[in-house]
């Protein structure tokens, strides 16, 4: 299978008047020029489908439809066309260009009864901003309410943040950790320190995720701690699908497992699950234009009283100033806390993010996206610091950049 199903894709329906800017709206949404743009009324004749990757959301199917307003018999059945097309809509974006007519609240019921969450935008405001009136009816209205030009890209990461909050939760918690990755009968092999940071007596969250499926998959999972990984391996007869390590003994692991067996971290595979992967590795490429001085956030969603040696405060500190050649500045923020303004930082690392669901992960992205700041996270800043970075992307070739970068 080389694409994502139709089936697992949100599907976001555009409903609106003619000429609203629907197709300008998706444009400049998705960066392409997927559906034609007019002056003339009515030039989206019929529901257009475009199957794409929404980053950092994911996997989206984009209804662009006809305008609600359409006239005449073939007007009639475009309209019905477009009423149909609410069938496949997980959320509706309801266009308009001058405030709540008729048109709009007739559509917005309809969403309400069928329980579809909805924005309203409001678009060309370069030419026509809203009044406090419509603002206001909007918001008793719709789920969201979000104002536009799509042509100078003015308001999409607002109506992008907009869709990530009212996406179903079962698009934003997605079930496989080892999706294409690990299939039944594979063996892997998982390294886990037991260090003053593992807690005393269990596994930590990741770990005990990854094992489960692993039996999920009527796979086999080998455990074994750092100084065991050698011995293990000369034990088996076939060698294991992939290794799996805590990022901390990264170094380690990758002297100590043949180049032909793929490795990577819990945490980078958790930056594969809960977030947009590319956006994360593109982030920790960028840790190469650090310079000493450079300000550097630190998010980690724990909230456990830091330790000596502890991974976010010390060990990332260490590892990065030695790879920048000086000291870097570095802010922490713990558990949900995320500041709101990210202009002073040249690179925000995230932790594994266990501990967040996946929406909250994509909120981040889109606030850095935004304010123009590269992102890496845990597992993937330790990798490049210290030289691994490759083989921490060994299982996902197609993510390691070329020599050029």
């Amino acid at each position: 299978m080389k694409g994502t199903p139709r089936g697992v894709r949100l599907h976001i329906g555009l409903f609106g008047r003619r000429n609203v800017g629907k197709s300008s709206l998706l444009n400049a949404l998705t960066g392409q020029e997927i559906a034609i743009v007019s002056e003339i009324p009515g030039t989206t004749t019929d529901i257009v489908k475009k199957a794409m990757e929404l980053k950092p959301i994911g996997p989206v199917i984009f209804l662009d439809t006809a305008g609600l307003d359409d006239v005449g018999e073939l007007g009639e059945k475009r309209i019905r066309k477009t009423l149909k097309a609410m069938d496949r809509t997980e959320i509706a974006l309801v266009i308009t260009d001058d405030g709540i007519g008729d048109y709009e609240k007739e559509i917005l019921q309809e969403l309400k009864k069928l329980e579809i969450p909805s924005v309203i935008v409001f678009s060309k405001i370069d030419l026509k901003k809203p009044d406090s009136g419509s603002i206001k009816l909007a918001e008793e209205l719709a789920s969201s309410v979000v104002k536009t030009n799509a042509l100078e890209d003015v308001g999409m990461a607002e109506l992008r943040g907009a869709i990530v909050k009212l996406a179903p939760d079962d698009f934003m918690n997605p079930t496989s950790i080892l999706s294409g990755i690990v299939e039944p009968g594979d063996t892997v092999v998982l390294v886990i320190p037991i260090d003053l940071e593992a807690p005393k007596g269990r596994l930590i969250l990741p770990q005990a995720q990854v094992i489960r499926e692993i039996l999920d998959y009527d796979a086999r999972a080998i455990i074994v701690k750092e100084n065991e990984l050698p011995g293990t391996l000369d034990m088996l007869k076939i060698n294991p699908k992939i290794v799996i390590t805590d990022s901390q003994a990264i170094l380690q692991v990758a002297a100590d497992v043949p180049t032909d067996i793929p490795v990577t971290g819990f945490s980078v595979l958790y930056a594969r699950w809960k977030g947009d992967f590319e956006t994360f590795v593109r982030g920790t490429y960028a840790i190469n234009n650090l310079k000493p001085g450079d300000k550097v956030l630190v998010a980690e969603a724990c909230t456990h009283h830091p330790i000596a040696d502890d991974i976010g405060r010390e060990k990332i500190p260490k590892w990065l100033g030695k790879f920048v050649g000086g000291d870097l500045e570095f802010t922490h923020y713990a558990g949900h806390d995320f500041p709101d303004d990210l202009s002073e930082f040249q690179l925000v690392i995230m932790c594994g993010s266990c501990m967040l669901n996946r929406r909250e992960v994509i909120s981040r992205l889109l606030k850095v996206k935004d304010a123009g700041v590269p992102i890496s996270n845990y597992g993937l800043t330790i990798a490049f610091s210290l030289g691994v970075f490759d083989r921490m992307l060994s299982p996902f070739p197609d993510m390691i950049a070329d020599d050029d970068g």
